[in-house]
């Protein structure tokens, strides 16, 4: 089953702080995901992958193209999707696990995990079950659970943004270097993770830079190639 169809993407940064300058980053980009499938996105600084990742996630909008998103058993257009649509595809399909943890003052690291499952309407101790959990297998001291992340190191923080990412199970998942600062155990029980995700079903896309780890889950490449800018306003 295909969760995720994007079609003839295309975006363009307007740098309006110089001189208008225009930035052509996605152009006609492609690309399909079925369920249970890790798609990597490959290709040198610059090449567009995070900017792709964060489109895929709605927080860019295109100046072109579609992105088809299987919610629900319906096909909802991310670039035309209202920002109810959105909303709700955010919090019922699409996963989301960013490079760096936004944190949020006096939010207990527990809290912040649980909140995408609470936001679906579980109940509250399941929740925090499942929160235990996660932080348990990523290796987050129990005694730093009560705290607010925002004094963690950015290996913690960044194992707690982690467990926030699965914790609802998403059948789409969009990782943007989740191993990026993690050692070798905490690396390995995030692909762990990955593998599990698509084993039920999930499907993933994902940038890896550390070699090792984007041959172990991914099932394909997308290899992404960096465009010529435009400096003419």
């Amino acid at each position: 089953m295909t969760m995720l169809n994007v079609e003839g993407l295309c975006k363009t940064f307007v740098l309006h702080n110089q001189q208008g300058a225009r930035l052509p980053v996605l152009n006609q980009v492609s690309l399909q995901v079925n369920a249970g499938e890790c798609v990597v996105l490959h290709g040198h600084s610059g090449s567009g992958k995070s900017t792709l990742l964060r489109t895929l996630y709605g927080n860019y909008l295109p100046d072109s193209g579609s992105i088809n998103v299987n919610h629900h058993g319906e096909q909802i257009d991310l670039v035309t999707a209202s920002a109810r649509q959105i909303l709700a595809l955010r919090r019922d399909t699409l996963g989301w696990v960013s490079q760096f943890l936004r944190v949020i003052p006096r939010i207990s690291a527990l809290e912040v995990v649980m909140q995408p499952l609470l936001e679906r309407g579980e109940a509250r101790d399941v929740c925090e079950d499942k929160a235990r959990e996660l932080l348990a297998r990523l290796n987050v001291p129990q005694r730093l659970w009560s705290l607010a992340p925002a004094t963690f190191s950015g290996g913690e923080q960044q194992r707690v943004n982690i467990a926030r990412g699965f914790i609802a199970r998403s059948p789409v998942l969009l990782l943007d270097e989740p191993t990026a600062s993690l050692d070798n155990k905490n690396c390995a029980a995030v692909v762990a993770l990955i593998e599990e995700a698509r084993s039920r079903g999930a499907a993933i896309v994902g940038i890896f830079h550390d070699r090792e780890v984007r041959e172990r889950v991914a099932n394909r490449l997308h290899i992404m190639n960096p465009l010529v800018a435009e400096t003419e306003a």
